[in-house]
């Protein structure tokens, strides 16, 4: 039997064939939420952990201005200089150079610079492979430079590469989660004022199972964008009557039920979504404190509901994969992950009916669309840090 290389050393052999010896390798995690979905950049609550599937970057420094970049897994380079930084029109190139852009507005000085990426955080999945280069690549470059940026820094200049190069007006979630994230323990993080804390995700009995629908989203749309302009313009019309009111974070379900109803559905349906969001994402974490993850489970379900009619970001093959686990004594909880349109569904499954539940999810999906999805199991892990081979 073949031994499985990891992938940090395939991605060492694969710097040393194109450019020599790398500097170091940094790991960077994609990530889960269990619950708290476009919430963060409504400076909500949202409930992530850094999981067991992650980017890998190895690299060095260079004697020019120039950067060299090298994607394993799509065998595409890209060249460019460190002063003339535009969009590659190759997308994934931009997580990269985004960064560099953010570290040059903010004063830093770096010399150009050779990287190969590559890594098994499934794309399109909703499992946030773009903030996993962001953060690996920013993580990479503080030690490559001696930056000496502070954890929660390179964390908002991964979030402002995505918002400003990349062009997508994400939250601050995602690169947090994989900056931030601690085995075994899922991160309550408060978006407005960034406090967070560590709650341990008991899951001994119960397995993170993730079914993907094949269906690839591209965040950087017009929609993602869209759910954001539509809160804010809820936020305005709340404002006329509660000025105290900055974000829907701020705003009560009476408040958006007494300035929004009657007003513009989408609007009010949006806005509806977030604040009972932000209220049972508290009300969760209660759940885990008192280790009631039956509740817990149910809430997922909620989630998924709201996301799927009020938010309308969740897309047929969502709920179908959500329905055909809905009323299994073995499934606590489901619903869609991440920004939508696609991507994975995610599951708290009991561990002895992982195996069952993933053979009839797999043939009656088949039935519906044509094709198997693909499954991921996935366990909460560490966050961004450099390897040692």
């Amino acid at each position: 039997m073949q031994a499985i290389v990891p992938i940090s050393s395939r991605v060492r052999e694969i710097y040393q064939q194109q450019f020599g010896d790398p500097a170091l390798i940094v790991r960077s995690p994609g990530r889960i939420n269990l619950i708290g979905e476009h919430t963060d950049y409504n400076l909500g609550f949202v409930l992530p952990a850094a999981i067991d599937k992650a980017i890998y970057i190895a690299i060095n420094k260079r004697d020019d201005d120039q950067i060299l970049l090298y994607a394993a897994d799509l065998d595409q380079f890209y060249t460019g200089n460190l002063h003339a930084l535009n969009k590659s029109g190759q997308q994934w190139p931009d997580f990269m150079l985004g960064v560099v852009q953010q570290l040059q507005k903010a004063g830093h000085v770096i010399s150009g610079f050779s990287a190969v990426v590559m890594g098994d955080v499934p794309l399109g999945a909703g499992l946030s492979s773009s903030a996993a280069v962001e953060c690996a690549t920013v993580f990479a470059l503080n030690e490559l430079f001696g930056l000496q940026l502070a954890r929660l820094t390179m964390v908002q200049t991964a979030q402002k590469a995505e918002n400003e190069f990349v062009g997508l007006q994400c939250g601050i979630m995602d690169p947090f989660a994989s900056i931030f994230g601690k085995e075994g323990h899922v991160i309550r993080l408060d978006c407005r004022s960034l406090d967070f804390a560590y709650m341990p995700f008991a899951t001994d009995a119960y397995r993170i199972v993730l079914f993907d629908t094949g269906v690839k989203h591209s965040l950087a749309s017009s929609e993602y964008n869209l759910r954001r302009e539509e809160c804010e313009a809820g936020v305005r019309m709340i404002q006329k009557t509660y000025p105290q009111v900055q974000s829907l974070r701020d705003a009560a379900p009476y408040m958006v039920n007494e300035c929004l109803q009657g007003g513009d559905p989408i609007v009010y349906n949006r806005c509806r979504f977030v604040v009972e969001e932000i209220n049972r994402l508290q009300e969760a974490c209660d759940d885990l404190i008192n280790n009631d993850l039956i509740a817990f489970g149910q809430k997922m379900f909620a989630t998924h509901d709201g996301l799927s009619r009020l938010y309308a970001v969740s897309c047929p093959e969502a709920d179908t994969l959500v329905d055909l686990v809905r009323n299994r004594p073995a499934v606590l909880g489901a619903r869609m992950m991440g920004g939508g349109f696609g991507g994975c569904t995610i599951n708290l499954v009991q561990k002895d009916a992982v195996e069952a539940l993933i053979k009839e999810v797999e043939e009656s999906y088949e039935v519906s669309f044509g094709r198997i999805p693909k499954s991921y199991m996935v366990t909460i892990a560490n966050g961004t840090s450099i390897v040692t081979i």
